[in-house]
């Protein structure tokens, strides 16, 4: 069995981030989203994976390299433009050749992984099995209507009037079938090919389409809020260590707190459950719960909680900053008192609310 993970995409609900960043890559407890799911597929038993990519093709292969890391063999297949995940499909043919597969977005984040999933589709080996999840916004969404004894009948790609509040979630499993079925449909209004369509394809040809719906954790990190969700839900798992950290007798370090070697934590308050990276500097400031601060960070005269901060940021001087997403090499400072104003540097797509 192989994996085909997608990475092409653009991440346009999390500019300006993405503007320089694959979204795959952006860190959850310091580690990014991508490597989570590689490191599920690898779990489950499957080291063969074909890596979609798109414009941060360098980036992806930069990261991942070989696989050997994560314990998988990697295989990037470049996609031109992002024209649907039926059309990945479409494009690793030659990779995927006459295997069962699992296809994984690498954006999308699964509590427990995919292991159980993975053993029964091996056992019981339907045409497709797609992960279902109850979203109140099944608009958003591919979305699943079931009959009275739980069976696929027909699926739907973010509907206007949703049939059921089912939404699909990132992760499908395909025997061959599915290969037939992307090369039988046609693109949507959006002009992709949509796997929603294929397995629609593989249902009106009486294949089996089996459903799993799931009632734990799933997230598709998109967005800045889903992101910072799954960041607190993985920091609740973090054991605390500060082996090779520097940590003053004038700091106080609450609870399940993460300091990488090299850090330097001075006169400063954290409570976990935190992870603050290799290299980076906490000086006279406070972090609180469920905050991530990536490496080579400072975090000066500050305080914080409830947030992630990129690679080489720093922020200084600030009284408050909580549910935020903080980019790399980010500077954050107080405005000068006189004149009483914000001052304002910001990128294309930046949102910003400032307290008055």
């Amino acid at each position: 069995m192989k994996a085909l993970v997608l990475s092409g995409g653009a991440g346009t609900r999390l500019r300006p981030i993405t503007h320089t960043s694959a979204k795959q890559l952006v860190p959850v407890a310091n580690k990014p989203v991508l490597f989570y799911g590689l490191e599920a597929i690898a779990a489950a038993g499957i080291t063969e994976v074909g890596i979609i990519v798109g414009d941060t093709a360098d980036e992806i292969r930069e990261a991942v390299g070989d696989g050997s890391a994560l314990g998988i063999k990697a295989t990037y297949i470049p996609q031109d433009a992002p024209l649907g995940l039926a059309h990945a499909v479409l494009i690793a043919k030659d990779f995927l050749g006459d295997d069962d597969f699992v296809m994984y977005l690498g954006d999308n984040f699964i509590v427990g992984g995919i292991t159980g999933l993975v053993e029964g589709f091996r056992e019981e080996r339907p045409d497709a099995q797609i992960l279902l999840t109850r979203v109140p916004n099944p608009t958003s969404f591919g979305v699943a209507e079931l009959d009275a004894e739980g069976h696929v009948v027909a699926l739907e790609e973010k509907p206007k009037v949703p049939k059921s509040d089912l939404a699909l979630v990132g992760v499908y499993l395909f025997t061959p079938a599915i290969h037939e079925a992307v090369r039988s449909i046609e693109p949507s209004w959006r002009g992709e090919l949509e796997i929603t369509h294929a397995i629609q394809w593989l249902i009106d040809q009486e294949r089996r389409v089996r459903s799993t719906t799931i009632a734990g954790y799933w997230k598709d990190t998109g967005n800045v809020t889903d992101m910072l969700e799954v960041n607190r839900l993985v920091l609740e798992s973090v054991e605390a260590c500060a082996e090779g950290a520097e940590v003053d007798e004038h700091s106080e370090i609450i609870g399940r707190v993460r300091i990488e070697p090299g850090a330097k934590v001075t006169g400063s308050r954290i409570v976990g459950p935190v992870v603050v990276g290799a290299g980076s500097v906490i000086s006279d400031a406070y972090v609180g719960p469920f905050t991530s601060v990536s490496e080579d960070c400072r975090i000066e005269d500050s305080e914080i909680e409830y947030s992630i901060v990129l690679r080489g940021a720093s922020i200084t001087g600030v009284r408050r900053v909580e549910a935020s997403l903080i980019g790399r090499e980010v500077e954050v400072t107080p405005a000068p008192r006189n004149p009483s104003a914000h001052r304002l540097v910001l990128g294309d797509h930046s949102k910003v609310q400032i307290s008055s």
